[in-house]
């Protein structure tokens, strides 16, 4: 039983238990969806706090439960305040909040930020592996160049030890020729093309992850492509409802992604309805949903980003971190 001490863990002890772990990381994220899909959790709606003077500082709540071998119950309370950038800081921090499902009680409270990254990426490449075309080398695109879409890299190397091409595209040129020197440190002998707009790496990559701070759609369509392109629309918010109703549609949760205006949510007030939609990365995993509707036309996945998922990997770091002797122990934090 719970003592009522408290285990706090830092972002420098989590970064070391999960660096090199990617596939193992997949592994855990794709447990979860299927631990979701088999109703084995308990996900009520995110939380979104927002300021009457800001229209792009946000701090969101994750609550969840999470059973079949998990077990685990807590919160991730994450801010995104793009203006920390100009500072020196990243975007997003965040803080995951572990219970006892004995007490009740908290016993874990840990930096979340780099869970939030890691488990995000993982989900963009599980849906990668799935969905898109069996070949031995993919012409990778970016299109964000930020935190995000380089633990995006960091899984795709791991997927696809074989990439050598990558375009890339932000509208700050120091971040996207800081994101460069990161992709020459993760695939020494790749083509790098920093492009001169976003329509260049879709109309080139065969798999593309948006990871942008877009609060409104600014792609209004797609140029010509790859047959069969798969783009990662990690930010939710970059694509036109219109190009979302005329793509192959795959989600991580139904009803989370219809809503807090995504692109899918945009597309559901178009079409009013979400037939669109043709199932969820979990349908995919299990085979009751096929990997491509259409060989020939572009795949769209949208995670909305389910607290499950955090919770998983954040039951992984604790029980490593405890291995370990990792992480400050505050005895009678609850007297």
């Amino acid at each position: 039983m719970n003592d009522g001490s408290v285990l706090i863990i830092n972002e420098r002890e989590i970064t070391s238990i999960l660096a090199g772990r990617e596939q193992e990381v997949m592994q855990t994220i794709e447990l979860a969806y299927l631990a979701h899909h088999n109703q084995q959790s308990t996900l009520p709606h995110s939380s979104f706090l927002t300021f009457p003077d800001s229209n792009i500082n946000r701090i969101i709540a994750l609550p969840a439960y999470l059973g079949e071998g998990f077990d685990t119950a807590g919160i991730k309370w994450i801010s995104s305040f793009p203006g920390n950038r100009e500072f020196g800081m990243n975007r997003a921090s965040a803080v995951i909040i572990l219970n006892s499902m004995t007490t009740g009680r908290a016993n874990a409270v840990m930096e979340g930020s780099v869970i939030s990254a890691k488990r995000t990426a993982a989900s963009a490449v599980i849906a990668a592996q799935r969905l898109s075309r069996p070949q031995t080398s993919h012409r990778i695109g970016f299109i964000g160049c930020g935190l995000i879409n380089l633990e995006v890299l960091r899984f795709l190397v791991a997927a696809y030890p074989s990439i050598k091409s990558i375009a890339l595209y932000d509208h700050t040129a120091e971040r996207a020729e800081q994101f460069v020197s990161a992709c020459q440190d993760l695939l020494p002998n790749s083509d790098i093309t920093v492009c001169t707009n976003s329509d260049v790496v879709l109309a080139e990559a065969d798999i593309v992850s948006f990871a942008t701070t877009a609060v409104h759609p600014h792609i209004q369509r797609l140029p010509a492509r790859p047959k069969g392109q798969v783009i990662l629309h990690v930010s939710l918010r970059d694509l036109s409802p219109e190009i979302i109703l005329e793509a192959d549609n795959i989600v991580d949760d139904v009803d989370h992604v219809c809503r807090a205006n995504t692109s899918i949510h945009l597309a559901e007030q178009l079409a009013k309805n979400r037939s669109f939609i043709r199932g969820t990365i979990a349908d995919i995993i299990t085979g009751q949903v096929p990997a491509k509707s259409d060989q020939d036309n572009v795949t769209i996945f949208s995670p909305f980003g389910l607290g499950v998922l955090d919770l998983a990997l954040a039951t992984v770091v604790h029980a490593r971190a405890h291995e370990l002797g990792l992480g400050i122990t505050v005895e009678s934090f609850f007297g």
